[in-house]
């Protein structure tokens, strides 16, 4: 089941939305290739926290999937480390009203909550390590 959760985090992690100007969007899994793209060619200029972070968190939870009994505290970090760029865009997307926004990322709060609640079940049962 934590496998399904933490896929579905790093899908959900994906798929959200940006706008900004009056013409300018893109969803978070074209970004995140472009930030790939440039990472090979010129690493200097992708390197920011907010960047790296989150890829870092992704890479993590795929990791995961790897496992026999996915890791707790790699779940715990990836989720924490997506979270930092898709909490903040969210808190945005309240602020401004923009619902496209904030439906695209409530997904990745529902399911990375759903994982966390996950994680403290079966750690309160002992069957984690």
């Amino acid at each position: 089941m934590q496998k399904l959760l933490n896929l579905l985090v790093v899908i959900s992690s994906l798929l959200g939305y940006l706008e900004w100007g009056t013409s300018n969007s893109m969803f978070l899994f074209q970004g995140e290739w472009e930030v790939l793209t440039k990472l090979v060619r010129d690493p200097l200029a992708v390197a920011h926290p907010l960047v790296m972070l989150p890829l870092m968190g992704q890479a993590l939870l795929l990791i995961t999937l790897f496992q026999k009994q996915p890791g707790k505290w790699l779940t715990i970090i990836g989720i924490g480390s997506i979270a930092v760029l898709l909490l903040f865009i969210f808190i945005i997307s309240i602020i401004t009203r923009n619902y496209k926004i904030f439906g695209s990322i409530l997904q990745f709060v529902i399911v990375s909550s759903l994982a966390l609640l996950n994680i403290k079940k079966v750690y309160k049962t002992g069957s984690y390590n």
